[in-house]
């Protein structure tokens, strides 16, 4: 039986706790993988970490062999297989984007530098903390020694909101709906391509035959769909954010059925004319064992390119505000 060694940041926190307990159980990996955490969180919040652990130890998961918990990036990414970098500040009232970027920037040089100093060979880096695409190029140039296809920033989340509504518009099953690729930015630029998906192998626009909605006010639900859960519940997405973690490391894991495709942000290669390095979502497809290829054969009509424009040039401003942060 193999084991994988999961390190998780801001592990105290609403996701960390929504997420911990899926990956002891075995429901992440499997149920032939033991699992060893390595939970990371500010001096301050370790007695609420602590209070994690003591009830991840009550579970009495049988393929949970072990728990570290610490306020020390360099133990806590020790030896890993996955490090989700789920720990960042939230954005307060009155904060700028680029104060956000600044702030959280910080964090991730740390986190970066302690990646390349401690990870090991076979670390793979899923960033969730926002602005995520771009604290995620951030922790990775400083760790030059980590290939650039083990980092992703997710997007999961967005294209689980965005099948859900197109789920539901059409009045068909959740699994009906696919390829419904999040092109760009984690943010309310993004771009939830729907030309290019289907609903029960049908172009989406021959279901639902309301191309205003699509264009409008479909694509404003996903964009905003983090505010709107704030506003009605007081707090950000923490269930499904920390369900869509569980996503991204599945598909990447699982070969992608032919003809189909899903969505997480990865350093660029060029492709679709979106420059070198940045993190930006795109379709892909996974061979199994978290090697990837993005599909490359997708058509843009003048309205998607339009969007996917304005998302790259979003992620290009935020990489010149943290310039100087760059390893």
């Amino acid at each position: 039986m193999s084991t994988v060694k999961v390190a998780v940041t801001g592990a105290a926190g609403q996701i960390g706790y929504a997420l911990l307990f899926r990956i002891a159980s075995g429901s992440v990996f499997g149920p032939d993988t033991k699992v060893e955490l390595q939970l990371l969180e500010l001096e301050p919040a370790l007695p609420a970490l602590n209070g994690v652990k003591m009830e991840l130890d009550d579970c009495a998961f049988p393929l949970l062999q072990k728990i570290t918990t610490t306020s020390d990036a360099g133990i806590a990414f020790n030896d890993t297989d996955w490090i989700l970098l789920v720990g960042a500040a939230p954005r307060k009232a009155g904060m700028e984007r680029n104060d956000l970027l600044r702030i959280n920037g910080g964090i991730f040089v740390g986190q970066g530098k302690a990646i390349e100093e401690q990870a090991g060979d076979r670390a793979k880096i899923l960033v969730i903390g926002n602005p995520c695409n771009t604290n995620c190029m951030i922790a990775m140039s400083h760790a030059p020694s980590i290939p650039k296809n083990r980092w992703f920033a997710m997007t999961a989340l967005d294209e689980n909101r965005a099948r859900r509504q197109l789920a539901e518009r059409s009045d068909k099953d959740i699994s009906d709906v696919k390829n419904l690729c999040i092109w760009g930015n984690h943010s309310a630029t993004q771009y939830p391509d729907f030309y290019n998906a289907n609903i029960q192998g049908k172009p989406v626009i021959e279901v639902i035959q309301d191309e205003n909605w699509l264009q409008g006010d479909f694509i404003k639900s996903v964009q905003q769909r983090g505010a709107a859960i704030i506003k009605a519940r007081g707090a950000s997405s923490a269930a499904s954010a920390a369900n869509a973690v569980i996503d991204t490391i599945q598909r990447l894991n699982t070969p992608t059925p032919a003809g189909e495709w899903f969505s997480t942000a990865i350093p660029s290669d060029g492709s679709y004319g979106i420059p070198e390095g940045i993190l930006f979502s795109y379709p892909v497809r996974s061979k199994g064992d978290y090697d990837y290829e993005i599909v490359q054969t997708l058509e843009l009509n003048e309205f998607g390119q339009q969007r996917i424009q304005t998302t790259r040039e979003e992620l290009e401003m935020e990489k010149e505000a943290v310039s100087d942060l760059l390893g």
